[in-house]
């Protein structure tokens, strides 16, 4: 059995895109963990939609099989990868539709401003998308002459603010409406001087320049949620409408799109459709669900080009406990149940992919050593695996990338010797006599030594027992 499915176990390169921080975990989370105004924005945030996702799980009978089926789906599409994918491309072919096929992020950039290029536009309107922020794509048009407006109202305030996403769902989770009317009165054309920080007030307001911006622009890009193998369709579910307008009303569509967002059959889909909007928004359904199937003449765009992006995912499939990863959909119910990202923000990750799933899914991206510090973004308290939708063992997979990583040479010389005492009886035996001198440690371990310090600052160190167990056995 082939290690790799599509032969192309390359890791996403450097220099271009958003997967690699400019620093380590530990350094950027205490800038979060300094912001005061940041946490309370995280946490009255998760708090709301950890409460509306709860109550809407809460109405189904059948959501541990739903979990289940949505696991098992999964883990037979990255089983049968190429088979689906080929199938996908036919499909959609015979819909009209171009399908071109995407290394990584630097041949998927090329591909998509020479398509936008050639149709004269000097201007595409965006759904949100995952895969464009991971390859960067704003950046490759802008080089190009090609501006991009991100039409999602979270995507276009980290736009004009010059921010970066610090969540998979909700962008600017990290700003309240007093720091978004800001952000419109000093970066958004035509807006009234005298606009409020009330919510509708500020809705209205990205209304208005977004209508306009729909009406008088040509070339989309999108990304998708899933694309059903059989039918050669495309999906994309939002709450605002943005996306329906991008998808209907310009004359070409070019939609990025990660080789694993594939499913097999319409059945599948309508797993996933259960799914996500009650672990994503805490909602029933999604208020627009929209799928396309290649060109149809005379109603939406004439020219539809789908670009399968791969830029690291073969590298996460050739691994056979971390390719679970690639069974994401994107909902976010593991940033929303995770004490780290609360508490440092999404920023703090370095990577377009924040929280757990971030922690798991861009080291294995980009290599492990470049991202090494992400599998220790975790407490390893399970929430994160309970929450998910699909079953991703991310705590498992924490552990198991935490292996992977590079390690300082005084701790592999640290573990080797205990590797060497634990396998000799008489060693560990008198290890474990000798241990009791941390008694004069004092209490929880305060009083050691640096280096062994550093691990006390925040932990306590376990008090040894009077008698061992093999001295207890002996006794008996």
């Amino acid at each position: 059995m082939r290690r790799t499915f599509l032969g192309m176990p390359a890791t996403a390169p450097r220099g271009v895109g958003h997967l690699r921080g400019e620093e380590p975990f530990p350094a950027a989370a205490r800038r979060g963990l300094a912001d005061p105004q940041l946490r309370r924005n995280l946490g009255h945030a998760t708090t709301t939609i950890r409460a509306k996702s709860g109550a809407v799980i809460g109405e189904l009978p059948d959501w541990q099989a739903l979990r289940e089926a949505g696991a098992a789906i999964k883990t037979d599409v990255l089983a049968r990868l190429p088979e689906l994918l080929e199938q996908l491309e036919v499909a959609v072919t015979a819909a009209g539709g171009i399908v071109h096929w995407a290394a990584d992020a630097v041949e998927a950039n090329r591909i998509v401003t020479e398509l936008v290029a050639a149709t004269g536009s000097d201007r595409v309107i965006k759904v949100k998308s995952m895969a464009t922020q991971e390859i960067g794509l704003n950046e490759a048009l802008e080089a190009a002459g090609i501006s991009a407006v991100e039409t999602d109202l979270a995507e276009l305030i980290v736009q004009l603010g010059e921010d970066r996403p610090s969540h998979i769902l909700v962008p600017a989770i990290h700003r309240n409406r007093a720091e978004i009317r800001e952000i419109f009165l000093q970066a958004m054309p035509g807006v009234d001087p005298s606009l409020t920080d009330d919510p509708p007030a500020l809705a209205a307001a990205a209304r208005r320049f977004l209508r306009e911006t729909f009406l008088t622009t040509r070339v989309a890009v999108s990304g998708a949620n899933f694309a059903v193998a059989e039918t050669g369709t495309l999906a994309v579910v939002e709450s605002e409408g943005n996306g329906r307008m991008c998808l209907t009303l310009p004359e070409t569509l070019i939609t990025v799109m990660g080789v694993e967002k594939v499913v097999p059959t319409w059945r599948d889909l309508e797993v996933f459709l259960q799914l996500l909007p009650r672990s994503s928004t805490g909602e029933r359904m999604n208020p627009y669900t929209s799928m396309w199937s290649g060109v149809t003449p005379g109603d939406g765009p004439q020219a539809f080009h789908l670009v399968l992006l791969d830029n690291g995912r073969s590298a996460v499939l050739a691994d056979e406990v971390g390719r679970q990863a690639l069974r994401c959909i994107r909902c976010s119910a593991c940033l929303n149940v995770c004490p780290v990202y609360e508490r440092a923000g999404g920023h703090a990750y370095g990577s377009v992919y924040p929280g757990p799933i971030g922690a798991v899914l861009s080291p294995q991206l980009t290599g492990v050593e470049e991202n090494a510090s992400l599998p220790y973004a975790s407490t390893l308290c399970g929430a994160c695996y309970d929450a998910c939708p699909v079953k991703i063992n991310i705590p498992e997979l924490l552990v198991h990338l935490r292996d992977r990583a590079p390690h300082p040479k005084a701790e592999a010389a640290a573990m080797a010797a205990a590797a060497y005492v634990m396998d000799r009886p008489a060693l560990y035996a008198a290890a474990q006599r000798a241990a009791r001198l941390s008694r004069f440690a004092g209490r929880r371990g305060r009083g050691l030594p640096p280096p062994l310090s550093g691990w006390t600052i925040g932990r306590d160190l376990p008090q040894p027992p009077e008698h061992t167990f093999r001295e207890w056995w002996a006794q008996r």
